[in-house]
């Protein structure tokens, strides 16, 4: 494992930031107790989340188990940390469902689905404006959204088709949010999700 290049870095960081916005300074920052650490007091030192890459995988790990992992041979090495998704041959970045966990709770827009539109969006469909509860003010076409049931769990993530003010005027049959993942894919895809 490594750390990014300069251009691996403003590829993955101009990703997360489409479903992060300006969250993402959160995403590298724990604020979270220690588990030996005294009661309300934090540990700020060694639990900095970082981001690392192996072939051409991104991991999103704490600073100290990545330190602890060059210890480890780079064939013996098969995963550390949460896999955020992987850069295409072509240098793109492609976000897997794995990285629902770390962006849902730091997402600056979210779309919150009826119970009769979570099973067609769990199945690979994209979400339709009938199936829509509630979503995010004023968010803009093309963003970045977090999809949730009408519960709060997150189930997958996408783009916008249309902004808040055109989606209300769209029949019930219109695309609102493409789907981009969703917890459907690790049943779907168990075989292929973390292959190399």
């Amino acid at each position: 494992m490594r750390p990014l290049t300069e251009p691996e870095t403003q590829t993955l960081f101009t990703k997360l930031a489409n479903y992060t916005g300006r969250s993402l300074n959160h995403l590298l920052t724990d604020t979270a107790p220690a588990p030996n650490s005294a009661k309300g007091k934090t540990a700020t030192d060694g639990d900095r989340h970082v981001f690392r890459i192996s072939g051409n995988r991104v991991y999103y790990v704490r600073e100290s188990l990545a330190g602890l992992a060059t210890s480890v041979g780079r064939d013996n090495l098969l995963s550390l940390g949460t896999c955020i998704g992987k850069f295409t041959k072509t240098g793109k970045f492609r976000m897997h469902v794995t990285a629902l966990d770390v962006i849902a709770p730091h997402a600056r827009y979210k779309l919150w689905v009826k119970q009769n539109g979570e099973m067609p969006f769990l199945y690979g469909g994209h979400v339709l404006k009938a199936h829509v509860g509630r979503w995010s003010e004023d968010c803009p076409e093309h963003q970045g959204v977090v999809v949730c049931d009408m519960k709060d769990t997150p189930l997958g993530f996408g783009v916008t088709a249309r902004g808040t003010a055109e989606a209300r005027k769209l029949d019930p049959t219109g695309v609102v949010c493409f789907r981009q993942a969703d917890v459907g894919e690790y049943l779907r895809e168990e075989d292929t999700l973390f292959a190399g």
